[in-house]
């Protein structure tokens, strides 16, 4: 028997952003006798054990919608506590992919804009991927009108002493070792920048410990989305 006080592991959980030719991203609704039936979701389900994330997004798609995905993006991991427990959900950008996507286990699907997804009745759980998905695969000067990257601590806080830039941009937050990175992600920033070229082996690693989205000196996102990243940075410290 678990004591009261023992503490649960959270249920690992991938979700996919999948995204229609017309930009318009697809929620599903969940069905009658689950926690929460009637609220809208990103689709997804639990991890199998000892199943990778990506190989797991792959299947549950291919399970619930009829469609096989290639070269999905890391987006965002997000931890959050229900009732029934806490949930570890693995959120990931889907653009490419075959089939038209279905509802085979009898579910309502809806496509929608993003300037929709705010009232679109979703989970808890997953409303900070939609502030996550405003984040491009690739961040140049051209792209800075969704986000501001600044340096860690007071310095990158807006002239209010929030810890978010005005006008509701992403606050990013270069960082040159994963300790800085870890301790942004803990002070609230909505994402980091690595200033120098890491070893893989330590981007994976610092891509498992933090829940925000990191981005990496890559050649292209192809290579940062295999080692668990967002996406890549053009953009100067």
């Amino acid at each position: 028997m678990i004591s009261e006080g023992a503490k649960r592991a959270a249920i690992h959980v991938v979700a996919g952003a999948v995204f229609g030719r017309d930009g318009r991203v697809l929620i599903a609704q969940r069905l009658p006798g689950k926690h929460l039936a009637g609220a809208w979701e990103f689709p997804g389900g639990k991890l199998e054990p000892g199943e990778t994330r990506a190989a797991g997004l792959a299947r549950e798609l291919r399970e619930e919608l009829g469609i096989d995905i290639h070269q999905p993006r890391p987006l965002i991991r997000i931890r959050h506590a229900y009732a029934v427990g806490e949930v570890l959900i693995d959120a990931w950008v889907v653009t490419r992919y075959d089939g038209e996507p279905q509802g085979l286990d009898g579910q309502a699907l809806r496509w929608c804009g993003h300037e929709d997804l705010a009232s679109a009745g979703l989970l808890p759980a997953d409303r900070p991927i939609v502030r996550a998905l405003q984040l491009p695969p690739r961040l140049t000067q051209a792209s800075t009108a969704s986000f501001h990257v600044g340096e860690a601590g007071p310095a990158s806080r807006s002239p209010e002493g929030s810890a978010r830039p005005s006008r509701g941009l992403l606050r990013g937050v270069w960082c040159s070792m994963a300790g800085e990175a870890a301790a942004a992600a803990r002070e609230g920033a909505d994402f980091v920048v690595m200033r120098h070229v890491m070893e893989g082996s330590e981007v994976e690693r610092l891509c498992g410990e933090i829940c925000i989205p990191v981005y990496i000196r890559a050649p292209t996102p192809e290579c940062a989305f295999a080692l668990g990243a967002s996406g890549v940075s053009d953009i100067a410290p």
